[in-house]
């Protein structure tokens, strides 16, 4: 293979050599718009960073799920292998600059707390205080999760830009920024411009932040965006910030006239910062920068090579899945710039969550079970709850989605009992009872869980095991002959899940093109030696395939025998069991999307079980699960699942799950057919569902119409139909409603909250068999009867007509939505943090080798074997959690940050 640089800017391509490859054999060079692309120190920079293409060709072959490898340089340039082309927006622009993203940033710097003070004196007027405007927007771009900061606007008096925040820092995430940009607007020149209290209200702000213990602790820095200073203020730096410079200065003139410069690039270099001025509004990105040059110096003198991983994103400019970025600092080593500090860029590959997710050995979890992980901020980095956020009316992701708290999916835990304990890195257990939505958030499952939780060595992140209580303790196994097995497995009805890792095909290049099963029988016959499988799991897997084998006879003679289907009602027949092993078979050619990949909820993933193996499974044994499917576009079908359960005294774990898909006017037409089927000796029935005097409806356990005379409300909440009724049933105990929350969303004027909408859910209570009741309706008494059908979740009810209910309200599942005010959450956000010990331990990562991320292999399944009680490493890093919306930075070395050239 031959590898290539093809070199991009918003002016063409051009390649280094003069013959054109494929681009996935290349790694492409991409540049902003903004910057020019035949600057001298860029075309050095990609020349002498073609040396990568061996190494990320080498790196892939030698490990394929390497996706994405780049190299971000400090210069601008963007090097990405394999290569793809990068297409201009609808203004012509290619805006991606790659260090204005939360990998390159988290790598080149170490946390820090920042105070931008902006100049909104009467000589700021006009173009000036627009550019001003720009420049404090593109400092808040450089900052990431892990930074805290604040905008301070002076001119005879000291304005904060967010009134509610005064004397205080909050932490850089997304919502923040775009709150203070809001404000930026607001800004307008006038009077006289009094620096020296400007300095000194920043430098107290950072002292007394310093002193809480939360934020960066050491690394800080003032931001000065200004077109001049009559003075050098020094007293105040003397007062301040001397001998021990622990607050660098960052001047930015803005404007052309330098007047006052010398005193700026003095207060930059008395106090180890930097001088920049920025005259056009082109001159901004580039300029602002300079300073993380500056701030990464530290790190670059003492080398530390300390690797970042960052939360959960989604960057549309690169990729549109989910990822985790592992990256870290490039430097010279030049002799002769060894001492100078020069960063060189960032290296990083892009690990997507979906191959994690692989890792996860589903069928140790039981039914509910979940593997989830956090970083040190909070933030999940996988969850099966983690819903990204679309972009309004369409079914792409909003760009430069970040992943959301875990306080925000297990929103139960009210004290954030586990969110702390992961965040603090500790190692334990933890039990609450939860809600889980499923069927498009339309149905809910109670359950008990049972949380265990450790970090994982070399990462900021935790993990925690889920495992529902009832589930997942007992498993059944057998063992049979290999052939058998194997012959078997390879039957056309048979189908393993599709996400579930039986074998590594990823690993090697000549196992990709293998299909599970075929890799198992490979495997299995020894002619894979090289092949790594979970022997185990396929064992189990094997053994599914032969005792579920007569099934198959079994449903062929079904088919067969026109009478038992002669209207052809039922479509499909299926089975799942434990091991992700399924059997289907068709009885009716049909286009639906049931059972296969765009179906979520209906198959075997990667973070579930099939919605109906997991319904059926909450249901007592034998009992069948009706249910009109949410889940996909088909209404117009019946799904019914049932549980197989192996009792063996208090042992009874469930094996499998069988059920079919019937059309839905088959099912209604049976369900009419025995209505109409009396016990009288002349079969005559005193009153039936025929009679105009009563409404019947068939409903199933969370109150869903399955069957009634009136089509159009098939389908529909029983409450929206009968608001009276399910009034009644709620009150006399017969169901029972259930609140969840949902948060992972933004809004524009009002902050994120652990919870922000509740969705209700309805749950029939199981001792209920048969009730009746009575309504008074203006006067008028109107009678019902419910009764559940033996051996299913659905109930029949019957109520008169001869009354008018509809002055009662119905029923409805729509949200409700919780509103707090922005000054609570700050309020909140910035209450009184409780002390946080942990030490990241971070191993080397080297440029010439990108395959970090294979060390997280092989950490979540040992968590689930067995979890250890001791505690964390502690350490004494000095960083802080606070409340989950001011979540914590990440832990600093003291030897990192504090010995500052």
């Amino acid at each position: 293979m031959t590898a290539v640089s093809c070199f991009e800017s918003s002016s063409g391509m051009h390649l280094s050599f003069f013959f054109f490859f494929d681009l996935s054999f290349l790694s492409v060079v991409q540049v902003p718009t903004n910057m020019y692309n035949k600057d001298p120190d860029i075309v050095n920079g990609v020349y002498w960073s073609e040396a990568l293409n061996k190494v990320f060709v080498e790196n892939f072959e030698r490990d394929p799920t390497l996706i994405w490898q780049y190299f971000g340089s400090a210069k601008g340039f963007f090097r990405q292998y394999p290569g793809v082309k990068w297409h201009p927006d609808e203004h012509g622009v290619i805006g991606f600059d790659c260090r204005n993203r939360k990998w390159y940033i988290q790598a080149a710097t170490s946390p820090k707390d920042v105070v931008i003070l902006v100049d909104v004196s009467g000589s700021m007027k006009g173009l000036r205080l627009t550019i001003a405007r720009q420049t404090v927007s593109s400092i808040l771009d450089t900052l990431g999760d892990d930074d805290f900061f604040n905008i301070i606007a002076y001119n005879q008096e000291i304005h904060y830009v967010e009134p509610c925040l005064n004397g205080t820092l909050v932490r850089a995430d997304r919502t923040n920024k775009d709150h203070f940009r809001e404000h930026l607007d607001k800004l307008f020149a006038k009077g006289i411009g009094l620096l020296g209290e400007a300095l000194t209200e920043a430098f107290s702000i950072l002292n007394d932040f310093n002193q809480t213990g939360r934020g960066s602790v050491c690394s800080q820095a003032i931001m000065l965006v200004t077109d001049g200073a009559t003075e050098m203020y020094d007293d105040v730096f003397e007062k301040y910030n001397w001998p021990e410079r622990k607050v660098r200065i960052f001047p930015y003139l803005i404007g052309r006239e330098s007047a006052f410069a010398d005193n700026l690039k003095w207060m930059a270099c008395a106090n180890k910062g930097y001088f920049s001025q920025i005259s056009t509004l082109a001159d901004v990105q580039e300029n602002v920068m300079r300073y993380l040059h500056v701030m990464s110096r530290p790190k670059v003198i003492d080398h530390e090579h300390d690797t970042v991983w960052t939360e959960a994103y989604v960057d549309s400019a690169v990729s549109p899945s989910l990822t985790t970025t592992v990256a870290m600092p490039v430097f010279s080593t030049k002799n002769e710039t060894k001492n100078q500090g020069i960063l060189l860029g960032v290296v990083g590959t892009d690990i997507p969550l979906q191959e994690l997710m692989k890792l996860i050995p589903k069928h140790m979890l039981g039914i509910h079970g979940y593997v989830f992980a956090i970083t040190n901020n909070g933030y999940i980095l996988t969850h099966p709850d983690l819903r990204p956020l679309y972009q309004e009316g369409q079914k792409r992701r909003k760009p430069n989605y970040s992943s959301v708290d875990l306080s925000e999916v297990e929103w139960e835990d009210k004290d954030y009992i586990l969110r702390n304990a992961m965040v603090n890195r500790r190692t334990g257990t933890f039990s609450m009872e939860v809600k889980r939505t499923v069927d498009r958030g339309r149905r809910v499952l109670k359950m008990h869980n049972d949380y265990y939780y450790t970090d994982i060595n070399g990462t900021p992140f935790s993990v925690g095991v889920a495992l529902s209580r009832g589930h997942g303790k007992y498993f059944f196994r057998g063992n049979v002959s290999m052939e058998a097995g194997l012959r078997d497995l390879e039957q056309p009805d048979v189908a393993l899940a599709d996400e579930w890792t039986y074998c590594n095909t990823e690993e090697k290049h000549e196992h990709r093109h293998l299909s599970q099963i075929q890799a198992i029988k490979l495997y299995m016959m020894g002619r894979r030696p090289h092949l790594k499988c979970d022997r185990e799991l396929i064992q189990e897997v094997l053994f599914d395939a032969v005792v579920t084998a007569p099934l198959k006879s079994y449903w062929n003679s079904l088919a067969l025998n026109k009478s038992e289907n002669s209207d052809k009602g039922v479509e499909i027949v299926f089975l799942g069991t434990r091991t992700g092993l399924s059997r289907t078979k068709l009885f009716v050619p049909t286009d639906q999307d049931f059972l296969t990949a765009e179906d979520k909820e209906g198959v075997f993933n990667a973070d579930h079980f099939p919605l109906w193996y997991k319904r059926a499974a909450e249901q007592v044994p034998g009992t069948f699960v009706y249910s009109i499917p949410f889940s996909t576009e088909n209404k117009s079908v019946v799904l019914a699942s049932t549980a197989i359960q192996l009792l063996d005294d208090r042992k009874s774990p469930i094996v499998a799950a069988v059920g079919l898909q019937m059309k839905l006017e088959y099912f209604q037409r049976k369900f009419w057919t025995a209505c109409r089927q009396c016990t009288a000796l002349d079969g005559k029935c005193i009153i039936s569902c025929d009679s105009e005097d009563i409404n019947c409806y068939l409903i199933d356990n969370n109150g869903f119409i399955l069957v009634t005379e009136e089509q159009s409300q098939t389908g529909l909440f029983f409450g929206e139909v009968e608001g009276a009724v399910m009034n009644k049933l709620l009150q006399m105990g017969c169901f029972k409603r259930s609140e969840t929350c949902r948060s992972q969303r933004s809004r524009s004027k009002t902050m994120m909250v652990p919870c922000d909408t509740e969705y209700p859910a309805f749950v029939s209570e199981r001792t209920i068999k048969e009730t009746t009741g009575n309504i008074e309706c203006d006067g008028c008494l109107r009678s019902f009867v419910i009764q559940q059908i033996p051996s299913t979740n659905l109930f029949m009810v019957v109520v008169d007509n001869k009354c008018d209910c509809s002055s009662i309200p119905p029923v409805t599942m729509d949200p409700i939505e919780i509103i707090l005010s922005k000054f609570y959450f700050y309020l909140f956000g910035t209450a009184a943090a409780e002390e946080l010990s942990a030490h990241l331990i971070t191993r080397g990562l080297h440029v010439n080798r990108l395959t970090w991320w294979w060390r997280s292999k092989g950490l979540v399944a040992p968590v689930l074997s067995s979890l250890t009680y001791a505690s964390a490493p502690q350490g004494s890093c000095g960083c802080s959690v606070a409340h989950h919306h001011l979540r914590v930075n990440v832990c600093v070395r003291m030897s990192l940050c504090c010995k500052a050239p």
